[in-house]
């Protein structure tokens, strides 16, 4: 399964920091139970790169060329 795979699996998602200085992402769903752990310098990339794939989808909605996520 890639990005642009459709699925009809439902998750929970839930981020946040936990008391051990790190950032949490955890994924729950049917059969998924998926705790991530980022320091928080790896956890500032990832939204980087979410806020970037956010603006590279709204310009496809929007009728524009896709943009490559800049990293």
């Amino acid at each position: 399964m890639g990005i642009n795979s459709e699925s009809d699996i439902s998750a929970n998602l839930q981020i946040g920091p936990t008391d051990q200085g790190m950032v949490r992402i955890y994924v729950q769903g049917d059969g998924i139970d998926l705790p991530m752990d980022f320091d928080p310098e790896e956890a500032a990339e990832i939204a980087e790169e979410l806020m970037a794939a956010a603006e590279a989808a709204r310009g496809m909605a929007q009728g524009g060329k896709p943009k490559k996520p800049r990293r």
